[in-house]
């Protein structure tokens, strides 16, 4: 295992642009992306693949039988400069994107044994250092050893605002208002979630993005991620 290598975990509130950081991150390390969501949708697709969801309905039974055969991993693909998802050795980067798993990915990652498996697996792949997540509890419940914490924020209106922008880039018809509606909301729910809510772990650090630029942002975390890597 090489010293130098860390566990980046990035904590904090929705439309922060946390995946974004954390991809670039890892593009600029060499590291892992650990992707969460990409994690249980490679569940949902196992479950398709293999009878436990049929006409979208989740055998719910089923997909918790199944959970011990499978075993992913993600790859640094240095063509695109991203981390790549395999399930048993096979790459499935694109067809878990497909809508049939969007659709049910949803019931499958709310089944209780899913998340515990799949928190597990997280921090297997962890001990191998090397890898950067995001989420909502990474600091606090699947890395709480990570070397380097970092919890994001930014004004609710910012937020609400760079939201509204990639909506109506992609031709979606939303306001402001709603948008600003359900960060707040979303925040709220987040927070006060009975398993793993949102909380700020008390060794990370607070990156407030809100007057920041992608390059900003960037330059301040090689400067943390610095101190940390001249300190092992």
């Amino acid at each position: 295992m090489d010293s130098k290598k860390i566990i980046i975990a990035i904590d904090g509130h929705s439309s922060c642009g946390k995946s974004t950081f954390a991809k670039s991150i890892a593009a600029r390390l060499g590291y892992i992306f650990i992707d969460t969501g990409a994690m249980y949708r490679a569940v949902t697709l196992y479950a398709l693949e293999h009878g436990a969801i049929n006409s979208g309905i989740v055998d719910e039974e089923r997909v918790v039988s199944m959970l011990n055969d499978i075993n992913i991993d993600f790859r640094f693909n240095p063509q695109r400069d991203a981390s790549d998802i395999y399930v048993n050795g096979d790459l499935v980067e694109g067809k878990i994107r497909a809508i049939e798993v969007s659709n049910c990915v949803s019931a499958v990652s709310s089944i209780g044994d899913v998340r515990s498996k799949l928190v597990a697996m997280q921090q297997q792949m962890g001990k191998k250092r090397g890898v950067v997540m995001d989420g909502r509890d990474i600091g606090t419940v699947v890395f709480p050893e990570a070397e380097l914490k970092i919890y994001m924020t930014a004004d609710a209106m910012v937020r609400a605002e760079r939201r509204y922008k990639e909506l109506t880039a992609k031709g979606d018809k939303v306001t402001l208002e709603e948008i600003y509606e359900n960060v707040v909301s979303r925040d709220k729910a987040d927070m006060t979630r009975a398993i793993s809510p949102l909380r700020k772990a008390d060794d990370a650090i607070v990156l407030d993005n809100s007057s920041m630029t992608v390059d900003e942002q960037m330059v301040w975390f090689m400067e943390r991620f610095n101190e940390v890597i001249s300190g092992k």
